[in-house]
Formats: C-alpha cells, structure tokens, sequence
C-alpha cells in the first residue's frame, strides 16, 4: 500500500485557536490565531480590558455613550438643584417615561429593518379616542374595549406593513399618510368637545399615576428586584450550560456573579428609592414587562433573527428563505400594537381622550428614544432596551429643565442636540466597523 493512500487521524484543533498561513507566503506554517472572545477567560481582569478596547476600535460600543451621557445629565441637573435625584422626581421620571416608551418599543422593530413609522403618535391617540368611544359613548367593557383598541392598532399597522411590503410605497410616505389620516379620524370621532373624560377605572386606573404594584406593600418593588435578579441569574447560568455543550466560548461563573451582582445592587438601590416615594408604578411594571418578553423575541426566537437578517440585507436575507414581505408586514403590525397600547397608558395619565392625544413633538420625543438608546436607524443593529435608556434620558432632560423653570424651547435644542450625537456616534461607529471589516 502506498503512502498517499494511507490516512492520519490527527487531533481536531481546539474551538480557541484556528490556523491561518501568512498571505506572504502561503508555504509558510500556519499560525494559530486565538479566539478574541477568549482573552477574557484567559487574562481575566487584562483580558476583559483587551477585549473592551478591540470591541471600541471596531466600533462595538454598545451602550455605552448613553450610559455615559445619563451619567453626566443627571450629574449636571443635580448640581444645579438638588431635587433632581429625590425619591420623588425620580418616580416621576419612571412614571412619565414609559408612555412615550411603548412607542418607542414599536418603532425598535421598524428602525430594525432600516425604515421609520411616522404614524405611531397619531394611532396612539386614535386608541386612546376609540377607547373613550367605546366606554363612555357605547358603555362597553372597559378590558374588552381595551382588547378591542389594541386590536385594532395592530390592525392599522398590519395596512401600513401591506402596502409597504406588497405594493411597494416606500413606509415614510404610507406612515405620513398614516399620521395626517388617522389623526384626522381621531378629531372626528372627538367630535365639537375636543375631549372625552374616561372614568378612572379598569386598565384606566391600573395605569395612573396614583396605581402601584402591590399598592401599600413596601415589599413589592423588592420583590420585583429579586425577580429581575433571580432571571438573569437561572438564565446565564443555562446559557452557560448550552455554550458548554456545544464547545463555544462562553461566560465564567466569576463572569456571571459579576454581572448578576452588579444587576442586583442597582435593582434594589432603585427599589429603594422608588420606595423613598411611593413605590413602583404599574405603568412602569407593565413597560418592563413588555421589554423582558420584545427583547426574548428579538434574541431568542427565529422572528427576532429574521428580523436582524432583514434588517441587515433584504437580498441575502431573501437568498436564506425568509419570507421578506411576511417579516415586514408583522413589524408594522407590533408597532401598531404598541402605540395602541401607548394610547392606554397616555390616556391613564390624563384620564381623557383630546385633541391632543397623540400630538405635540409625542412621535419626534418617541423616535429619539429609541436612536439616542442605540438603535441604528441603518437598520440590523439595537436592542429594545434601547427603548429604555433613551426615554431615560429624554424624560431626565424634560423634568430636569422643569425644575429650573426653563422654556420649553431650550427643551427641544437640547434634546435635537442629543439626537443629533446620537446619530453621528451611530455613523462613525458603523464606519469603525467597515474598516475593522465587522460590517
């Protein structure tokens, strides 16, 4: 038997390292290349540095200039009046945001596929209005009217997504159709008052300003805490678990007890404070809800990358087998869903419907959040906590400038100025990513 025919079994190479030869010289001996991924496992405290500095240079910075600009925003307002971080303002922060916070989720999705939604505001003050119909005008039930009015947003949404998708109308005209049109509807169903007085009860009530979770039970923003705390835990540790069986990178428990540790001391200083006041809203609860199971969604199931997959590039994405036109239809049918439930919790604010249900700079403050939380508005890159983070800085620039009497003018440059930072930060980083040939 000649050699040629014979066969070697050599040892497969291990998941950390691959061989490449140098492009020199291709008789050359290879090299081993360590996985970047495991720097951290294997320097600790120097490796989780390596890998912070090469995910910056490669224009992966995540979250970290709104965390950073929070920081200063609020460093700032507490400087100038020493009410800003009280137990008391910083629950009305929590409060207030998570209206606007809702639409912003919706239109996550959209910014997702690299395509804007105009029309949210205006269908959130259609539902609001439509929800005010049904229970004042027509004495239904309140949770059925509810169901009723986030059906239909959805349904709203489905029609933009229909025309978008099938027809081919590019979405920033269908929204802007959408905003003039269903906003019209709303004044008309208002009729000559310009206001409906919505009794303050059933899903009304739940989402006012005076309902909390566990009302007069100091325990429930604990409990709420130790949940989030708990989740992330039994979650890490059976992701860990997974990544081992499949022989890829994957965290430490020195990695994980940090991260959960980190999670927990910031949960329960926020229950405190919430505390301090009055509690946790049930605004607030329902809005963190929505954004544990949207960010399961996104990261977790087959949707959530498809959507990624669009959004990254509708050719390739269509080479795969996805069902393009299917994937952008149910985009705009979620953000349709939530800025009817947005219109819910704008409602059970004011507990009315008006003229200006919807309206104002609702739909500009909504998009900001979610591009100054980090969402791309090229499209294949966020997080719906996005949602979150943007609407905290927005919300802490808004009540900041209200204690120091400022106009409302000031309000709009500053936060145009955000947003300007937000998107330009967001362009330089995707042009770090080209270079670094990670895009």
């Amino acid at each position: 038997m000649s050699d040629t025919s014979k066969t070697v079994k050599q040892d497969p190479e291990p998941a950390s390292q691959a061989t490449v030869a140098p492009a020199d010289d291709p008789t050359a001996a290879p090299v081993a290349v360590v996985d970047p991924r495991l720097l951290i496992r294997e320097e600790g405290l120097k490796g989780y540095w390596t890998e912070f500095k090469r995910k910056v240079k490669g224009g992966e910075i995540g979250s970290l200039p709104v965390v950073l600009g929070l920081i200063v925003i609020w460093t700032v307002f507490q400087l100038q009046n020493d009410r800003f971080l009280s137990a008391e303002n910083l629950s009305n922060i929590s409060f207030y945001l998570s209206a606007t916070g809702m639409l912003a989720i919706g239109l996550v999705f959209v910014l997702l596929l690299g395509e804007i939604d105009l029309s949210v505001a205006s269908v959130s003050g259609l539902a609001s209005t439509l929800f005010a119909v049904f229970v004042v005008n027509h004495d239904m039930n309140a949770w059925l009217s509810l169901l009723l009015t986030i059906l239909i947003g959805v349904g709203v949404g489905t029609l933009h997504g229909w025309f978008f998708a099938k027809l081919g109308v590019p979405a920033f005209v269908v929204t802007l159709a959408g905003f003039l049109g269903w906003n019209g509807l709303m004044l008309w169903l208002l009729g000559s008052t310009g206001t409906i007085n919505i009794p303050d009860t059933g899903p009304v009530h739940l989402l006012g300003q005076r309902s909390f979770f566990m009302d007069q039970a100091i325990i429930g923003a604990y409990l709420l805490a130790g949940l989030g705390v708990v989740s992330l835990l039994v979650g890490s540790l059976i992701e860990q678990r997974r990544r081992k069986a499949a022989g890829v990178p994957h965290r430490t428990n020195a990695e994980i007890a940090l991260r959960v540790g980190a999670l927990a001391v910031a949960a329960f200083i926020a229950a405190y404070v919430l505390n301090s006041s009055a509690g946790v809203s049930n605004a607030l609860v329902i809005f963190l809800a929505c954004l544990v199971i949207v960010d399961f969604v996104l990261r977790r199931t087959t949707f959530g990358r498809k959507v990624f997959a669009v959004g990254g590039g509708i050719e390739a994405a269509r080479r795969a087998g996805i069902n393009v036109p299917l994937v952008r239809i149910t985009v705009f049918a979620i953000a349709g869903g939530f800025a009817a439930v947005g219109g819910m919790f704008f409602a059970g604010q004011t507990q009315s419907a008006s003229l200006t249900s919807g309206g104002g700079n609702t739909l500009m403050l909504a998009i900001a959040a979610a591009v100054i939380g980090g969402t791309s508005l090229f499209g294949g890159r966020g997080t719906v906590w996005s949602a979150l983070l943007g609407m905290l800085v927005i919300q802490s620039i808004q009540t900041g400038l209200d204690l120091l009497n400022m106009n409302t003018s000031i309000q709009y440059m500053i936060t145009g100025a955000v947003l300007l930072g937000a998107v330009v930060i967001d362009s330089v980083s995707r042009k770090s990513q080209k270079a670094a040939g990670r895009a």
